[in-house]
């Protein structure tokens, strides 16, 4: 295969869910500039247009679907509308999450701790479920969960979101292992920590920033555009014997055993 082919995906379709701003527009931006047709979504049309508008502007093609995905109706409308406008989906890359409990897991509700898996893995399953198949028909397909280090580590502010990103790891092997077959590979990224609004929490902590900084064997925390190249090998012909794999984009921070001066 010839270099310039690896990262090339003209002609195909992707879907990127929450990707109005942060890691997942800077994806759908990456995967527009390589050729995709990208459908750009998150929960308010607002939010999203300029994101798609800024694509076509650069000179490629892109439209703004809204999908609140804690809404099954709202998904199934992603999924038919994408294949109404252009009849296939190539690549899915599952990024929206929400995140609504930022303690001990000893405090967190009922509602907090069943939106969090409703939304960051149950509706993946759902999604993924009603695009695969059509993928399978053409026997190409990829599919990118955007998880984090949160899934390989214990916390003790974040435990529930790290449960839902640790079987997202394990909703990555399974889909790889049942639809391998037809060609379609299955991923999951995990993040570090990486200056975004989702995790502003952790960043505009000093004190957390500072801690981050020091054991981060790069000396700094992620930013969005960080992500954008492993999304892409995933996504490409560059990555089509990679499934079922975590690919972990963090600065060294799970290797790192102590802090740096």
């Amino acid at each position: 295969m010839r270099y310039q082919d690896l990262f090339n995906l003209t002609g195909q379709v992707a879907v990127v869910t929450g990707s109005s701003k942060g890691i997942g527009r800077v994806i759908a931006e990456t995967l527009a500039e390589a050729g995709a047709r990208v459908v750009v979504s998150s929960r308010r049309l607002p939010s999203c247009q300029p994101v798609a508008d800024g694509i076509v502007a650069a000179g490629g093609e892109a439209v703004a679907t809204p999908c609140h995905m804690s809404h099954l109706d709202q998904v199934h409308g992603l999924v038919d509308t994408t294949l109404e406008r252009w009849g296939r989906i190539d690549v899915l890359v599952c990024n929206a999450a929400v995140n609504p409990h930022f303690g001990p897991m000893a405090d967190v509700t009922e509602a907090a701790y069943d939106k969090v898996m409703d939304t960051n893995v149950k509706h993946n399953l759902w999604l993924c479920n009603m695009v695969l198949p059509q993928m399978a028909s053409r026997k190409a397909g990829s599919v990118i969960i955007v998880s984090s280090i949160g899934g390989l580590k214990g916390h003790d502010k974040l435990g529930i979101y790290a449960i839902s990103k640790a079987a997202d790891f394990q909703l990555a092997r399974n889909l790889a292992v049942e639809w391998g077959r037809s060609n379609i590979r299955v991923n999951c990224i995990a993040p570090g920590l990486v200056r975004t609004d989702f995790a502003r929490a952790l960043w505009e902590d000093p004190d957390r920033l500072r801690e981050a900084i020091a054991t981060y064997p790069l000396g700094r925390i992620g930013e969005p555009e960080d992500l954008a190249g492993a999304a892409l090998l995933l996504a490409a012909p560059a990555g089509r014997f990679i499934t079922g794999q975590v690919l972990v984009v963090d600065g060294g921070a799970t290797i790192s055993s102590g802090r740096y001066s």
